[in-house]
């Protein structure tokens, strides 16, 4: 039966642990990849951001939801998960209204920090215990975020620094205006990490990657990078959606290979739970004046039944953040006239979801 065959990729989830809305109109949380290679392009510092309030309401569902992403709440920061993984996750509690939106991300963000009873269970923050974050400077027209540190800020071990410069880059750059990142330390700009030397000579953006795996056999300089997304699960037993950069062999048709990527689910050894169903196929795979068009075959699937929503928001999540476009039309067997098993209706073109992974505080 159908339903048992979609029942593999569910997990049972707290009430309102998670809050991942799919919208029909917007813009989208986060930024796309900017480039193949992972390698960040040139950009320069400027003025401050200042920040702005916003209300949190109750959904449908009863999860709260937060009505402005770059707000005093509701903010999506990078954290790591008990494996490791860094993930998304919304924090709905309001926080210091004193602060720009961009700083109090960063402090979400510190070991121990001032707020770190406020992040989920099994979730923490990367920056080094007792980092202070001195100032967040935005250029309005570059989108650069420039980010003085304090001292505080070199006490880490060397194998803890991509997942800092990730963490960092990922959270400021899903923030609005902010395409890419700086680091300084105690008023110095800093041209590499302290520690393990990772070149920081140019403006970090997401092109860094983000828990960055290779196929088996891919010769690095010879790779295309792809950002999938598969699910994590709590020791709570909530699903979470989790990105992960795969370095596959060079392709140009970057969609085609993320879709494949997706399918052929976590590499050997991960702790990440796949997100595909069995015996689903991509069809027909376009992108046309920033939406792209997928259709999916599945000679299982039958008219009226809930489509599994996992699969189709990681489809959403993994073609948004590889081609930048702003919408994604699921096609089912060549129709749109479905709904998942979240009762998220695809007729109409679907934008990527504004807050990820929004556990309760």
């Amino acid at each position: 039966m159908k339903k048992q065959r979609y029942k593999w990729i569910r997990r049972a989830a707290l009430t309102g642990a998670l809050t991942l809305p799919v919208v029909t109109a917007g813009c989208g949380w986060f930024s796309p990849s900017e480039s193949k290679d992972i390698d960040p392009p040139q950009g320069v510092t400027g003025s401050v951001l200042p920040g702005t309030d916003a209300a949190i309401s109750a959904s449908s569902d009863g999860a709260a939801t937060v009505a402005d992403q770059t707000a005093a709440s509701g903010l999506t920061v990078y954290l790591k998960d008990k494996n490791d993984y860094l993930a998304p996750v919304t924090i709905q509690a309001k926080l210091d209204s004193k602060l720009t939106p961009e700083a109090q991300a960063l402090e979400l963000l510190v070991s121990g920090g001032p707020y770190a009873k406020l992040l989920p269970e099994g979730f923490t923050g990367v920056l080094p215990q007792g980092t202070e974050i001195r100032n967040v400077q935005i250029d309005k027209k570059t989108g650069l975020a420039s980010v003085d540190f304090s001292k505080q800020f070199y006490d880490y071990n060397e194998q803890e620094e991509r997942s800092i410069v990730e963490a960092v880059t990922w959270t400021l750059t899903g923030m609005e205006g902010v395409s890419g990142v700086s680091l300084w330390e105690e008023g110095e700009k800093l041209q590499e990490m302290p520690v393990g030397a990772f070149p920081l000579d140019r403006p970090l953006t997401r092109a860094v990657g983000i828990n960055l795996e290779a196929q088996d056999g891919v010769d690095y300089s010879l790779s295309t990078p792809v950002t999938l997304y598969f699910s994590g699960i709590t020791d709570q037993d909530a699903q979470y959606y989790v990105p992960v950069t795969r370095l596959v062999p060079r392709t140009s048709n970057k969609l085609a290979s993320a879709m494949k990527q997706l399918a052929a689910g976590p590499l050997d050894g991960s702790s990440l739970t796949p997100v595909w169903v069995p015996d689903v196929s991509v069809k027909t795979l376009e992108q046309s004046k920033g939406t792209v068009t997928v259709d999916l075959s599945d000679a299982q699937y039958k008219k009226g039944e809930a489509a599994p929503s996992e699969m189709l928001q990681a489809v959403v999540l993994s073609l948004t953040e590889n081609s930048g476009a702003g919408k994604v039309q699921i096609k089912l067997n060549g129709q749109s006239d479905f709904k998942d098993s979240r009762n998220v209706s695809y007729t109409e073109p679907v934008s990527r979801p504004e807050h990820l992974n929004a556990f309760k505080s």
